[in-house]
Formats: C-alpha cells, structure tokens, sequence
C-alpha cells in the first residue's frame, strides 16, 4: 500500500514526460503547456488508490489516472475560454498565452487523448471503465451548463439542492468516478464500488463547501490571500445561498445593496451579515454531514480496514486544510 504522495510521485514521474507528438506544434504545444505548469494531480491519484484498496496496483490503473488527468485539463482549458480567465495556477490560461482557436482544439485534442489512454487497458475491464468515466464526463459537462444557467439567475432563484447538484456535476462526480474505475481495475464488487463512489463524491461537496468557507472567513496567511474574493463578484456560494435563507428583510435589503454595487467595505458589510446570520456555523454542520455520509460509506467497504487509512488521510487532510 502507497500514500498519496508515494502515488503522486509515481504518476508524475510518467505524466511528465512529453504527452503529445512533437508536430503540429500549434496544435500540441498548447495542450503539453496546460500539462507543464502544474496542478495537484488528486484524480488520477484517486483512481491509483482505489485500485490499491483491493489489490496490487496495476499498471492498467496508471492508463486510466492518465485518461482522467487529460480529461480534467481539457474542461479546464474550455472553462477557461468560457469565464474568460486570464491565469490558471498563477500563468497565464492557454487561451491568453496562444489563442482561442488554439485552446479550443488543444482541449479537443486532448480529449481524444484519454481515450488513447483507455483503449489500452485490459479488454476484460475496458467496457466498464468507458462506462463510468463517459458518464462522469458527461455530468461534468451538465454540471457545467448548469453553472451558467445560474450565473444569468439572481441568488433568491437558485435553490440550494439544485446548487448542491450542480456542485456534484461539476466537480464532485470525476473524484467519485476516479476512485470507481481505480476499484474496478481492483477488482472491486459491485456493491463496494458503489460505496466507494459516493465517498467521492461526499468528499467532494464537503471540500466546495470548505473551499466557499475559506473564501470567506480564511486566515489571509494561511488561505494566501485575501479572503472575499467570492463576495467581491457576487459568487453564490453555499454560504450566500443560505444567509439569503436565514436573513431577516433588513439584511437581505442590505445584501442586496451591497451586491449591487462595489463599496469599499462591502466585504467586510457582508461577512459581517453572513455571522449575524451564523452562516459561518452552518456551513460547518453541513460540511461534517458531507463527511459523515463519506466516512460512512468508507466503512461499509468490504476490506480490512489498514486498507482503508491512506483514502482517510487524504479527505482528513483535504477537508481540514486551512488554504
């Protein structure tokens, strides 16, 4: 059994090598680009240590950690073009550093690519494998429309469990399917398959939640920035969300005030809100009912529970981290 970063070391030690021919370099360099600079890598990680939970781990698994990394970068590129985004992990997006055409077929490319990657894998799991990563690949690309959809809406139209559900399209599904097609590769049965997908995608609601928290109330030496950058854009969060449920007609006046202008104080006006609001412990209750259900679900895995601890390290650590 490996640690995540035992994992991590031995998937970048592959992906970084060059991913793409050398020609077209118009077409290749920009996607190789998106690959260089950097990036947690947590998805493919993921599928090499849902493998490792129920056996030795494959070199099957790293074809499929591959094919989920490149997927990932590539609705990262198209994100990009679409929030018209001028940096990504600090450099400049594809689209600002080549241009739109070009990043629109470096994404393209690339995910042709991780299907390169899965038509590698052993015949007898393959099918399955296309399965579960076409079906989060299309959630995503829901979750991402529907993430527009709610940007034209105002905050009071935007029900709180459609806001979930688009947060679990968008983001938490491809956790969830990494670990899934890591357990697959396994050899996982069906039943702690499943139990291991909805522990990802737990973990991953309750880490946009700690995400949107830190935003908001995070130490600016810790978080390394400035918290409030959420509120500055109107961002609905789970934590705008819920104030606009729990305040009182004064505040709601007041929030909506502030967010329809750009005062100086308005951050700390809305945070301000947000605690008389007590949104702040809120977000905190349901953060650890996210975990609940994900640790929950961990348990109810038919292994030995050593083979466990390395998965409850990781969520301990992504779901406590103070940046």
């Amino acid at each position: 059994m490996h640690s995540f970063k035992e994992l991590s070391a031995q998937f970048e030690q592959r992906f970084s090598q060059r991913q793409f021919p050398q020609s077209p370099a118009n077409l290749y360099d920009p996607a190789q680009y998106i690959l260089g600079i950097g990036g947690k890598r947590i998805r493919p990680v993921l599928c090499l240590l849902g493998n490792e939970l129920f056996d030795e781990l494959h070199p099957d698994a790293f074809e499929a950690a591959s094919a989920i990394e490149l997927f990932h970068n590539f609705t990262l590129i198209h994100d990009d073009i679409m929030d018209k985004a001028p940096l990504r992990r600090g450099q400049p997006t594809v689209h600002t550093k080549y241009s739109e055409p070009a990043a629109i077929l470096a994404g393209d490319v690339m995910l042709i690519y991780s299907y390169e990657h899965l038509n590698k894998i052993n015949s007898k799991v393959r099918q399955k494998l296309v399965g579960v990563f076409n079906k989060a690949a299309r959630e995503v690309c829901e979750g991402q429309q529907l993430d527009m959809d709610m940007e034209q809406q105002s905050p009071e139209q935007v029900q709180y469990t459609d806001y979930v559900n688009m947060i679990a399209l968008k983001t938490s599904v491809l956790l969830a399917a990494s670990l899934q097609m890591g357990a697959i590769i396994g050899g996982g049965s069906e039943g702690n398959q499943q139990h291991l997908y909805e522990f990802g995608k737990n973990v991953g609601i309750a880490f946009q939640i700690q995400d949107d928290y830190l935003d908001a109330f995070g130490d600016p030496e810790k978080f390394g920035k400035q918290p409030g950058g959420d509120i500055l854009v109107n961002k609905k969060t789970f934590l705008l969300l819920k104030a606009l449920e729990l305040c009182n007609p004064a505040q709601k006046a007041e929030l909506h005030r502030l967010m329809a202008g750009n005062p100086s104080d308005k951050v700390a006006r809305i945070l301000q809100i947000f605690h008389e609001c007590r949104v702040d412990e809120w977000a905190e209750k349901e953060k650890e009912r996210f975990c609940a259900s994900a640790y929950k679900h961990l348990d109810e895995i038919a292994v030995v529970s050593g083979r466990k601890q390395h998965l409850r390290e990781l969520a301990d650590f992504l779901l406590t981290r103070q940046h």
